[in-house]
Parts: structure tokens; C-alpha cells; sequence
């Protein structure tokens, strides 16, 4: 099916497939409207990666008909990739004031804030376009101010559920707007796009409520320091740490620079309520007696540069987790988290300390922010769409989140599970999948966007496994010999001064081949160099079974 002027596509350019990376696109004829721009942070094989954002060239491709980037909520996962999309593509954003709020850190801190144009939505606000009317609906999540999205287009009715669960006793007091919603499904949805998390998770979602006891339960059998990690986002749990220090007379102590950044945009937005003279700096910790002291910090995670990390190990200067404190762990490990989690509470322990982790289920200490099945066939219950592509997730809750929707009502075969570029064409209420647009990854590497690709990540991972055996070799420019005996340097190879005899029989194998080259009068600088990486790697990993990188350096004399 080709691409034309009256046709509506829906597409992932990231997140479909996988956790994180968020970024959905609505075209229709000659309009482009972006949903989320989120990052993913890279596992232990991507070497020196800081984050992973979408690959965004068929946007700049057909920049002319981008009109929007729309943000549904504020987690990492979808603005962590914004400043770097608008350097790119200078849209506007449209998103709410607190989502906004965390927005304008990261540009700030990227030196693009003046540039970009940054506009506040309400739940009631309508954005419209030529072709595409934009409008909006209230949901619940473990962060503040969650949208859903309504695109009205010629072709029909899509809607994106944003991440949400139905909590109907929430913290925050906001509420999931179920009128609005029932209102959207019964005028008539063509396709929904909605989250599958907990696709696999039966039951509905605890409501957010439950922590508050079990935290002030906590505070009160405390007899030391409490420490609370959890993520610097969910501020409905940030505000039930501080009622539980309100009701046990506790100053309170911010650690961790997102921890800092995020209470201070929820405190100046309205967001946050925390007494005058309750938050103290980290410096004045040791300044009141541990029972009058609460800390709350970033690391649930596992980071290892986070402060729960170096707290567990004595590393975070002025700070001190010591015999007696308590220290929960007031969020569920991320898949994949478990490792570095179950080391930090290791350490915790081994400082004495009464450590409080585990699931939420088990300690009462989080409850997740994303629906569980019922909650899911709740909104398609509501949507009752015609076409379903479930998002957010790896493919098994991808899967599930299809039965699903099959099981209240979805015919089968109206429902598209995508790989990131997969396009699904709807033209006359039918829809296709037909086509990909270019999809992929872009690494961020320090300063570097995108410069960083799979040779240089396959070099690293060569360097880290067998490492660098650099070659050296004086010559002399018009006879084209050796002026000395070859210089072999190793780094993470071997150690130079214990295989002498290794190290002697590669630089027999360099002259060998310089005789060998020479004999075939191939005597060119290109030839020398591939010849010395072949012989030399071959001889060694015969010898040790190890493939080092090797570098051979000519120096002309």
C-alpha cells in the first residue's frame, strides 16, 4: 500500500518491543504529530553508552509536516530523549505544567530552553491542526498531571492511553477521568493504543494508599536514621514520606541530584506540600539525633553512582547508614535491576542495618504504577476500539495484552504487535500492515549523538574481552626495512614482562612476514599492516586462544 494524502498511519519509532524509548507518530496527508520522546538506559554489553534514543530520520526527513511533539507524562522513559530530538527538530511541546516543570531541567541543562517553544495543556485542552484535532483526558499514574491522548483525523478516532492505572483512592486526588472516557469509547475509537506493563499481572492495581500505612508503620518502629529510596518521579510517595516524618517528628534530608531537582519543581508547582523548616541539607544530617532524622534518596534501582549505592558502601562523604538504622526500599526492582539491587542490600545488612525490600506485595513498601489485566480490560472496555496495538513493553506482555483484548471484544486479527518502524495504514476504516519507515537506535556517548555505531561497539567489546596488542615498527623510507626490532606494547593483552618468550616469538612472526612480503614485492604500507594483523593473530590465538586487538604503527625514517 503507498503512501498518500488521505491515508492515516500510525507507527513506533521507539518503545514497541521494548521497555523504555518511547515515541509514537500520528501522520495524516501532510501532517506529523509526535507522542513521547523517551530514553532507555544501555545493559552491560553497550561499552561507554550513557543512553539510547530513537533514531529519528525520517522525521528530519519530512520535517516540513512535524507540527507537534505531545508528552503524555514525565518519566524518563518519555522525555529523556526531548532535548536531543529538538536540537534536530525545533517543534513545539506540548505538555502539562509539572511534566513541563522536568522538561525545562533538561533544557536548561542542554542550553536550548530560550530556543524552544513550550506550551501548557489541561485535560480540557483542544490543539488543532488542518487535518488532526488533538484533545484530552485525565488518568492515573505514579507520577503527577498523566494525559491521554484523542486524535480526531478525517479517517476516525485514535486514541493513546499514555501509562495509567484505575487507582480510585489516589494520593494526589487525581482522579481518572472513567466519564470522559466512556464519553470518547461511545462516539466511536478506530484504534487505541494502550500500555501493557502488567499485561501479565491478574487482578487489578493496589492503590497507592496502601504505602502511606506501611511507611508510617515503619517511621514509627524506627529507632535510628530511616533512609527511603525510591524513584525521585513518583512524588505521591515522596508526599507520604513526609507525613510519616510529620507524624514522627522528623526533619528531612534530600539526596541524589534528581531527588533534589524533582521535589523542587513539585514544591514550586504546587505539587508537593512540605512544612516550613522540615527539609534540612545533607550537611546538617549529624547535626540532630538519629531518632528526629529522615532521608530520602535516590538509588532503588541499583545505580551504581546513585546515593543508595554509595551509601551501602561508605562512600557518600558526610552521610553514614550506621547499626540500627532502617532503610526501605520503597520501589519494586525494574527487570533486570535485581542483581546490583540484591548487592546493595547485601551491604546494607553487613552495616547493620534493618534493611526493608523485597516486592511491594510483600513488604507494602510500592505499588506499581501501571494497570494490571483488569485495569487494561477496563479501558478497552471503555475505548471499545475497532483496532488494537498494545505498547510499552516486551513482547510477551505485548502478547498477553492482544488475548486480552480478544477476550472482551477485539475481533481477532484487528490487533497489531509492531516492531519499531512498522507502520499500520488505515485508509476507508481498514486497516494494514504493509510497510516500515527507517526505525532504530541512536547511542549518546558523552558529547557524541549518534556517532557511536556497531563497529565502534564491537571494537570495545574486543578491547574488553582480549584487549590491544600494539605494534611498532621503525622503517626506513626509501629501503623499506626495518631500522630496529620490532616494539610490541600489550594493554589488557598480557603482561609484557612475564611472557618474554611470547612477546619474542611475535616479533619472529613480524619479520617473517616483512621476508615474505618482501620476496613478493609487496612492500606497501596498506599490505604490511594487514599481513602483521593476520600472522600475528593468528599465532597467538593458537597460543592462548584469545583474539586481542592489534594495532601495527610504521614510523617512516
Amino acid at each position: 500500500m503507498e503512501m498518500n494524502g488521505d491515508q492515516l498511519s500510525v507507527y513506533a519509532l521507539g518503545g514497541l518491543h521494548e521497555v523504555g524509548k518511547n515515541m509514537y507518530v500520528i501522520e495524516y496527508g501532510q501532517e506529523i504529530v509526535v507522542v513521547d520522546c523517551g530514553n532507555k538506559f544501555p545493559d552491560e554489553t553497550l561499552l561507554g553508552i550513557d543512553l539510547i534514543i530513537p533514531d529519528i530520520q525520517y522525521l528530519i526527513e519530512n520535517q516540513e509536516r512535524v507540527k507537534a511533539l505531545i508528552v503524555t507524562h514525565g518519566h524518563e522513559d518519555h522525555i529523556g530523549g526531548i532535548p536531543f530530538f529538538l536540537k534536530k527538530l525545533n517543534v513545539p511541546v506540548y505538555a502539562t505544567r509539572f511534566t513541563l516543570g522536568l522538561i525545562e531541567l533538561k533544557l536548561t541543562e542542554h542550553k536550548i530552553l530560550r530556543e524552544t517553544e513550550l506550551i501548557e495543556i489541561l485535560a480540557d485542552s483542544v490543539i488543532t491542526f488542518e487535518e488532526i484535532k488533538i484533545e484530552f483526558f485525565k488518568v492515573n499514574h505514579s507520577i503527577p498531571d498523566c494525559l491521554g491522548i484523542v486524535f480526531r483525523t478525517p479517517e476516525g478516532t485514535i486514541v493513546h492511553t499514555g501509562d495509567f492505572k484505575f487507582d480510585l483512592t489516589p494520593v494526589n486526588q487525581q482522579h481518572s477521568d472513567i466519564h470522559r472516557m466512556a464519553e470518547i469509547g461511545k462516539k466511536g475509537v478506530l484504534l487505541l493504543l494502550s500500555e501493557s506493563t502488567n499485561a501479565e499481572r491478574p487482578g487489578l492495581t493496589p492503590s497507592e494508599q496502601m504505602v502511606g500505612h506501611h511507611l508510617e508503620k515503619a517511621f514509627m518502629d524506627a529507632e535510628g536514621k530511616v533512609f527511603v529510596s525510591t524513584f525521585a518521579s513518583n512524588v505521591s510517595r515522596v508526599q507520604q514520606v513526609v507525613q510519616a516524618a510529620i507524624l514522627t517528628n522528623r526533619k528531612l534530608a534530600l539526596i541524589g541530584r534528581s531527588m533534589v531537582n524533582v521535589v523542587g519543581v513539585a514544591i514550586e508547582r504546587g505539587y508537593l506540600a512540605v512544612p516550613d523548616e522540615m527539609l534540612i541539607d545533607q550537611k546538617q544530617i549529624n547535626d540532630f539525633p538519629p531518632e528526629k532524622v529522615a532521608i530520602l534518596c535516590t538509588g532503588s534501582q541499583g545505580e551504581p553512582m546513585a546515593a543508595l549505592s554509595r551509601l551501602s558502601t561508605g562512600n557518600f562523604r558526610g552521610v553514614d547508614v550506621l547499626h540500627g538504622d532502617t532503610v526501605i526500599l520503597a520501589a519494586g526492582p525494574i527487570p533486570g535491576n535485581e542483581r546490583s539491587v540484591t548487592t546493595i542490600v547485601d551491604n546494607l545488612f553487613a552495616l547493620g542495618a534493618n534493611v526493608i525490600y523485597g516486592s511491594g506485595v510483600t513488604t507494602g513498601m510500592h505499588v506499581s504504577g501501571h494497570g494490571y489485566q483488569e485495569d487494561l480490560k477496563l479501558m478497552l472496555s471503555f475505548m471499545r476500539p475497532k483496532y488494537f496495538i498494545p505498547i510499552h513493553g516486551e513482547y510477551r506482555m505485548l502478547y498477553k495484552h492482544q488475548q486480552l483484548a480478544e477476550s472482551v471484544g477485539v475481533q481477532e486479527g484487528h490487533t497489531f504487535i509492531l516492531k519499531n518502524g512498522d507502520v499500520v495504514d488505515i485508509k476507508n476504516q481498514e486497516a494494514r500492515q504493509t510497510r516500515k519507515v527507517h526505525a532504530g537506535h541512536t547511542y549518546v556517548d558523552g558529547m557524541g549523538v549518534g556517532d557511536v555505531g556497531n563497529l565502534i561497539l564491537r571494537d570495545r567489546k574486543q578491547l574488553s574481552e582480549d584487549g590491544m596488542l600494539v605494534v611498532v615498527l621503525t622503517m626506513s623510507k626509501t629501503k623499506k626495512e626495518l631500522i630496529s626490532d620490532p616494539d610490541t606494547i600489550s594493554r589488557g593483552f598480557v603482561y609484557v614482562k612475564e611472557s618474554e618468550a611470547l612477546m619474542n616469538e611475535v616479533n619472529h612472526r613480524i619479520k617473517q612476514s616483512l621476508a615474505e612480503l618482501r620476496e613478493e614485492n609487496k612492500m606497501e604500507w596498506k599490505a604490511i599492516k594487514q599481513q602483521i594483523k593476520k600472522s600475528v593473530g593468528e599465532f597467538l590465538f593458537s597460543k592462548t586462544k584469545r583474539k586481542p586487538m592489534i594495532i601495527p604503527i610504521i614510523i617512516e625514517i
